[in-house]
């Protein structure tokens, strides 16, 4: 996902749509995501969210409009597309095996294999505890029991496993469901340091959440949905919380 020109978006999406049915989940919407941006997503339940980011992430085939990388068209027909293209969604349950180490969580359906005695294939547990610990450290994240199962840390380290996962497959756009609704203060204050580090390293990140004080720590930009259409886009030191929940509402 080289750019040519430094100004063309990593990601565009350019009047999509989604209709099941009579219903239009999402309607003529457009967006686009620079290098080191984050960009922020907010709307009430059902105001279109969820569609937009499966409809990006390759879940659905929208039924209009395209999207772009780097500025040129894809169509993604499975989630494993999108991401071979540079794009993670990391959604609200993470999607990791509890009972697995780091390492393994990273590499989970993509394992390194070595061979023993010069022919027997088998998992290869060096590599992947050093990808984890060097990809761990990227993200000046410190955690001594590397081989331990992710299910002994806490929410702000799973969140950080996840990140860790999709940085190590160099996403360059990551999509991120409510990253800190489920976390207590102090984490949601390392998935916080986490984006910004994301975005230090020329990623884009769409950033879905219903804290308005995250979206107002983290992002760049917000753009606003309601029932499926853009409500309105606004540049984050050109806003504020009012401005944005009349946009959400309507008001």
């Amino acid at each position: 996902m080289n750019n040519t020109n430094p100004n063309t978006p990593l990601l565009e999406v350019r009047n999509l749509s989604k209709h099941f049915g009579a219903v239009r989940a999402l309607n003529d919407f457009s967006m686009a995501v620079r290098a080191g941006e984050v960009v922020a997503l907010a709307g009430d339940n059902g105001a279109g969210k969820t569609t937009l980011i499966k409809a990006i992430s390759g879940v659905f085939q929208p039924t209009g409009g395209e999207i772009l990388l780097g500025g040129q068209p894809v169509a993604f027909a499975t989630p494993q597309e999108a991401r071979e293209k540079g794009i993670e969604t990391i959604y609200q349950d993470l999607a990791l095996a509890d009972n697995l180490s780091i390492g393994a969580n990273i590499f989970l359906g993509r394992e390194p294999m070595r061979k023993a005695f010069g022919f027997l294939p088998v998992l290869d547990r060096k590599a992947m505890a050093d990808a984890a610990r060097e990809t761990m450290k990227r993200l000046d994240f410190h955690v001594s029991r590397m081989n331990a199962p992710v299910s002994n840390f806490s929410g702000g380290q799973r969140q950080a496993v996840a990140i860790g996962r999709a940085v190590y497959w160099d996403a360059q756009i990551l999509i991120m469901d409510e990253p800190t609704a489920a976390l207590g203060v102090p984490e949601q204050r390392k998935v916080i340091s986490l984006i910004h580090q994301l975005k230090a390293q020329g990623r884009g990140v769409i950033f879905i959440s219903h804290n308005l004080q995250d979206i107002f720590a983290v992002s760049d930009r917000i753009v606003v949905l309601r029932r499926g259409v853009q409500a309105g886009e606004r540049k984050i030191s050109e806003t504020n919380h009012d401005e944005v929940v009349r946009l959400m509402v309507g008001g």
